[in-house]
């Protein structure tokens, strides 16, 4: 019944508001020539810039992040896979595998993600789902879960093919995922690797020139299609700071290729140069106090469960602010640990982050009622807990 209580009351609301810095002017926007592009945050998801970063566009290659996603999932690295004729017969850029050849999962993975091996993608989608379509299916699925709404996988390569497409944002959601999954940060900054089927060697390297020529980068993916034309998903971390860039249809030819990598650099640097970690909430520190009923204390106060820090820019530092969802007052008893509502930050007039709000000391309840049930039950001792719960109702009635 307490619980219930707390959760009615929440509907009750007070609102408060937060600290506020010196004034600083908004940096000013990269400029880039990608049709679709987004800088993200990876530890907290916030997006601090974007192009039409919510348009569906080809998204080439890229894709082979969510493949590389399901590989290391799957747990089946060390598997041996035997190469069909559909895989093999895969158009380039490819590593000219045979029919029938057999190869290690994980090498496969590495071919993948290191020279952007279009029949190493087939031949993981057919060994792990047993065909493309499925395995498609399956990443496409996989995107939802992760919020990507606006992604259809129908290759697993990247090829272009019916409605295969993404967003800037939803690839820079799918690499934050990626970025945490086991095994990925390494895969994606392996510089060469050499290995062998049952058939012959293979010699691959790195095509990610973002490794060599930015500062603290690491990752991910580079991608080109007749459709998409040169796009880049991009990885970076400094200090505490680790930030994902995605630029979609930088361009076609020469001219396009070198532009994703200034793209690139362009985005994330207006990230590592603008934008730092600033505490706004620091866990279990007292929010306020809220008036108890039916208890010797007229108050009891409440604090934040967890810390909240956000990455800002110096203008956006006046623009934080708090609100308090909590009860007009409470009824004890109240125990320290127990949800008294929530606080919700703002970022200007966006949404960035909830905590729960709980009690920080116990309210014991004390009114008529439970003080002559004390006395009876502790003081005199002569009934039991089951004749004082038969008593009480009969001297109130």
């Amino acid at each position: 019944m307490k619980k219930l209580f707390l959760i009615t009351c929440m509907a009750l609301c007070v609102s408060g508001a937060v600290t506020v810095r010196g004034e600083e002017k908004p940096p000013e926007n990269p400029t880039v020539e990608a049709r679709g592009a987004v800088l993200m945050d990876a530890e907290t998801g916030r997006v601090l810039w974007g192009k039409n970063e919510h348009t569906p566009l080809a998204m080439a290659s890229t894709t082979k992040i969510m493949t590389a996603v399901l590989v290391l999932e799957s747990d089946r690295m060390e598997d041996v896979v035997t190469v069909s004729a559909k895989a093999a017969a895969a158009p380039k850029v490819k590593m000219y595998l045979s029919p029938g050849e057999k190869i290690r999962l994980g090498d496969l993975t590495l071919a993948l993600m290191l020279e952007s091996s279009n029949d190493a993608a087939i031949a993981i989608a057919e060994h792990l789902s047993g065909s493309v379509e499925a395995f498609c299916a399956e990443m496409t699925a996989k995107a939802r879960q992760l919020g990507a709404q606006n992604t259809i996988f129908e290759t697993p390569n990247g090829l272009d093919a019916g409605d295969h497409h993404s967003t800037a944002y939803d690839l820079a959601l799918i690499t934050r995922y990626a970025l945490t999954v086991p095994g990925f940060i390494e895969l994606t900054n392996t510089r060469s690797a050499n290995f062998s089927s049952d058939k012959r060697g293979y010699s691959m390297h790195n095509k990610n020139r973002l490794l060599n020529e930015f500062p603290g980068a690491n990752g991910v993916k580079t991608g080109f299609t007749n459709k998409a034309g040169h796009c880049f998903v991009g990885a970076a971390k400094r200090e505490d700071m680790q930030l994902i860039s995605v630029v979609l249809a930088s361009g076609w030819g020469a001219g396009g290729r070198a532009q994703k990598w200034t793209d690139t650099k362009e985005v994330l640097n207006f990230g590592f140069n603008n934008f730092e970690f600033v505490t706004v909430i620091t866990a279990e520190e007292t929010a306020g106090q809220m008036p108890i009923t039916r208890s010797r204390s007229d108050s009891v106060d409440y604090a934040f469960t967890c810390g909240v820090r956000a990455p800002l820019a110096g203008h956006e530092k006046d623009d934080v602010f708090v609100e308090f969802y909590v009860p007009v007052s409470l009824q004890a008893p109240v125990a320290a640990g127990d949800l008294v509502g929530s606080a919700r930050v703002f970022i200007g007039e966006k949404f960035f982050r909830e905590v729960p709000l709980t009690a920080t000391a116990d309210a014991a309840r004390h009114d008529f009622k439970t003080s002559l049930e004390k006395i009876l039950n502790n003081w005199l001792g002569l009934v039991t807990t089951e004749e004082v719960n038969i008593i009480l109702p009969e001297l109130f009635e």
